[in-house]
């Protein structure tokens, strides 16, 4: 059945991702959908794109602002980019997108039903009945601005869209899954994110089915100048009633307004398991396995946490900004992408991916132990404390090539350390 999986805030934050990130964005998004794939098959995949703690864990390993809506746009297009010279071979096909492109998608849908023998008029009438379902019958203070429909050869799919509320600055996203969908109109999400707003008119819930018939009958018994008297009415009552007490509300992911990573922001003991279990396994299988001249243990650093978001359960998701870690953030939280390590990352994932198409799992199977060790070391483990970690980072960023939206990153001079934010 599908289901609420809760939500989260998504401060909206302006700019646009760089052309030195987004083209990494994209290989590191198809190289890592292509592994989920190949572990767990293309139903798994679309599965934790419908979860939202997953897919924002997803962005901020990609190297995107943790906390922020932009990850949503970001990730959409870097999977449309990624994935579409695989389509044939993964039976995987990314449409629509923000403002105009969102508009594109019925007919994109048609195109693809084209090729694939899929029926295009009856998903792009799914695409069209979601959007009205969170525009309309959802009634949340939030207006729609992206919609993204991703479809699988088999007829299968997922929906992402996002609304923003920008008196408030906020945006909230939107996940639906075909898996187990019985109809629109009743609690069809598999999960809604964003901050509690106030009443919400949801008369896609199952709840409001004979809301949505009173309704009908209303309208047809007195019209439409009927109605709006009685509406009135019940207006100036409501001002002069005592207010009701407030409902029970799905549990939100806080994803908080400053944009600066914060110890309180992770769990400290999963990095310490992360880098633990770099430290156990990287020698033994990146040097006998991979032989990938070049890798060191930063690079096995940034492989355990990407291993995570390959092979983790929906439990491991609920710190976001922990995956931030692994590559940085384009606005230098918690620091500067280490372009270095991002591109040895994407080399050594597509060569392990490209082997397992040839029939060895050897290398893919190096990166799954890795975060078997990390979440076996994790009860363990000790290591630095948060700001250590960071601010060893943006020390040694020059050497690992950081960059970030304010340019390359310089050297830290002789006898001096860099301080994190």
């Amino acid at each position: 059945m599908s289901r609420r999986s809760g939500g989260a805030d998504l401060p909206l934050h302006g700019g646009r991702v760089p052309m030195w990130l987004a083209g990494r964005m994209s290989r590191l998004g198809a190289v890592i959908a292509q592994a989920i794939i190949h572990h767990y098959g293309r139903d798994e995949f679309l599965r934790r794109l419908s979860h939202p703690f997953w897919f924002q864990s997803f962005g901020s390993v990609m190297g995107m602002d943790w906390h922020s809506s932009g990850i949503t746009t970001s990730v959409i297009g870097a999977l449309r980019r990624g994935l579409e010279p695989l389509s044939s071979e993964l039976g995987l096909h990314v449409c629509g997108g923000r403002g105009r492109h969102s508009r594109q998608t019925p007919a994109q849908l048609l195109e693809i039903g084209q090729r694939t023998g899929l029926d295009g008029e009856e998903l792009g009438q799914a695409s069209r009945l979601v959007a009205k379902v969170d525009s309309a019958a959802l009634q949340d203070g939030f207006d729609l601005y992206l919609h993204s429909f991703i479809v699988a050869d088999d007829g299968k799919w997922v929906v992402v869209q996002q609304g923003m509320n920008e008196s408030r600055r906020l945006a909230r996203r939107y996940h639906w899954l075909s898996e187990g969908l019985e109809g629109f109109l009743d609690s069809p999400h598999t999960a809604i994110e964003g901050r509690s707003g106030g009443h919400i008119i949801n008369l896609a819930d199952r709840q409001a089915a004979r809301s949505r018939s009173g309704q009908l009958d209303l309208l047809r018994d007195f019209g439409p100048d009927r109605i709006t008297d009685e509406a009135a009415k019940l207006a100036d009552y409501a001002k002069a009633s005592p207010a009701a007490p407030p409902q029970g509300q799905l549990p939100f992911l806080i994803m908080p307004e400053h944009h600066e990573v914060r110890s309180d922001n992770v769990i400290l003991r999963r990095l310490h398991g992360a880098l633990a279990a770099a430290a156990e396994r990287g020698p033994e299988d990146f040097s006998s396995l991979l032989l990938t001249p070049g890798i060191g243990s930063r690079t096995v650093r940034t492989l355990a946490q990407v291993a995570e978001v390959v092979h983790g359960a929906p439990c491991r998701f609920d710190d976001p900004a922990r995956f931030s870690l692994a590559l940085g953030g384009k606005d230098r939280h918690p620091y500067p992408v280490p372009l270095k390590v991002y591109d040895k990352t994407i080399e050594i994932l597509k060569s392990a991916v490209e082997s397992a198409r040839l029939g060895n799992d050897d290398r893919l199977a190096a990166i799954s132990r890795l975060d078997e060790a990390s979440r076996r070391l994790e009860r363990t483990a000790t290591g630095p404390s948060f700001e250590e970690y960071v601010d060893a980072e943006r020390s040694a960023s020059a050497e690992y090539g950081g960059r970030s939206v304010f340019g390359e990153e310089p050297p830290v001079p002789a006898g001096q350390k860099r301080i994190s934010a």
